[in-house]
């Protein structure tokens, strides 16, 4: 797929990272679908609920502790992988940092399940699954993404999956077994952890060394506007189907839902080849910025083909695909794919616009796309749920969506063809 925009030395790495996060991007999807079942029929609908909420209540600790170092830290270990001193530096700091935010989200957890009854009576529960953040900290998957060796994090990932599934049919039978499935979580979140933290020293040479605070200030910084980014990505994608449950109904939420779910699934792809292609990119625009925005220009051209090739698919075979997922044909979930669809065609341009915007270090620019694109769906999400219910939250999230990329794409233009320090630069877009 990408073998257009690299020379002969970087295709065959570019491809097999590719490859690596789309095995692992299919493993996300398929394992969870083998045990999703078999929990809910030997745990029952009350303690898998219990279960989906403390994952709910500790994915907030898991973004604190993750920071906005996915891309700040993948971008500084591309850049400067070929400079040891320097990637043991990085690695030091964000494992520091993030060590101590892991450390604050903990007070934080007991404060939180000591002092309101909605969580005491299950304390266990939210400890255990409490462990995955700590796996997450200690698994540096930025370093792999800069240093473009996706293949350990697919190895380490996949193999504590499906160590975790085959765990959970041989460990769990019966209700009272509910405590166990996020102590499999944990275990296998730590094991992949641990292991990652010995290949980082084996294959790469690269030790801990405790860093000076002032150095530790400079990539907490560099972090933050990131990490306030995914909040509002989060605040405009999970919020949506918050507030629609709200104002409607859990069978309106399902449609939606199931809907969302088969849109995603389609672009799923798109994930990996960014996740690929943002520290080459980092590395490219490092080097020589034109060739930068030549690289950027060609994977668009690519994008939008695949991109349009599988939402006309998904529009003419819509019919098919929601009797496969939901076992009957559904009117309202058909006519729920005919609006979404459009979605698939910008799904690659979020990723690939906000990325280069970090990797040029535009934090402002970037802050002002999600800021107005937050403050857009705040505006005309509850209004278009309220008049047209989740028909109303298809159209609205389409409209922030196009919305949030149209907005990038001019910032990108204007930097790139009227900014002072690259004035030579045309604009490409």
């Amino acid at each position: 797929m990408f073998n257009r925009i690299l020379n002969s030395d970087g295709k065959k790495a570019l491809v097999n990272n590719f490859l690596s996060l789309s095995v692992l991007q299919v493993a996300n999807y398929l394992l969870p679908l083998i045990t999703f079942p078999y929990l809910v029929r030997v745990l029952g609908v009350e303690y898998f609920g219990l279960l989906s909420f403390a994952n709910a209540t500790i994915a907030y600790f898991t973004m604190v502790t993750d920071y906005g170092f996915v891309l700040t830290a993948t971008r500084e270990i591309a850049v400067h992988r070929d400079d040891r001193y320097k990637v043991i530096e990085i690695f030091s700091s964000v494992m520091i940092i993030k060590f101590i935010l892991m450390c604050i989200s903990f007070v934080l957890l007991c404060i939180l399940v000591f002092s309101f009854d909605k969580f005491s009576g299950e304390i266990i529960v939210y400890l255990l699954t409490f462990g995955t953040v700590i796996g997450q900290m200690l698994f540096p998957v930025w370093f792999f993404q800069g240093m473009e060796r996706m293949k350990y994090i697919a190895i380490l990932n996949i193999l504590a999956k499906i160590i975790f599934t085959v765990a959970i049919f041989i460990f769990v039978k019966e209700r009272t077994d509910y405590f166990i499935v996020p102590m499999l979580t944990t275990i296998g979140a730590l094991v992949a952890g641990v292991f990652s933290l010995v290949l980082i020293k084996k294959d790469f040479g690269i030790v801990f060394k405790i860093q000076k605070i002032s150095t530790l200030k400079i990539y907490l910084m560099e972090g933050w506007q990131v990490f306030v980014s995914r909040f509002y990505v989060t605040l405009y994608t999970s919020t949506n189907v918050f507030i629609l449950g709200l104002l409607t109904n859990n069978t309106l939420v399902g449609q939606y839902s199931i809907a969302t779910k088969i849109v995603d699934a389609v672009g799923a792809p798109f994930e990996p080849a960014n996740q690929t292609i943002y520290p080459y990119l980092a590395k490219k625009y490092s080097e020589n910025f034109k060739s930068f925005i030549k690289s950027i220009t060609k994977v668009s051209y690519i994008f939008i083909s695949v991109a349009a090739a599988l939402a006309l698919a998904l529009f003419f075979f819509k019919n098919e695909i929601v009797y496969l997922v939901n076992g009957s044909y559904n009117p309202a979930i058909n006519f729920l794919l005919a609006i979404l669809f459009l979605r698939i065609l910008i799904m690659p341009f979020g990723a690939l616009f906000t990325n280069s915007l970090i990797i040029m270090r535009r934090m402002n620019e970037f802050m002002k796309v999600m800021h107005y694109t937050v403050l857009l769906n705040f505006l005309i999400v509850p209004l278009s749920i309220i008049l047209f219910a989740e028909k109303g939250l298809a159209v609205a999230s389409i409209i922030v969506c196009y919305f949030s990329i149209i907005f990038c794409l001019t910032k990108m233009i204007k930097i790139t063809g009227s900014s002072d320090s690259f004035s030579t630069v045309p604009s490409t877009f």
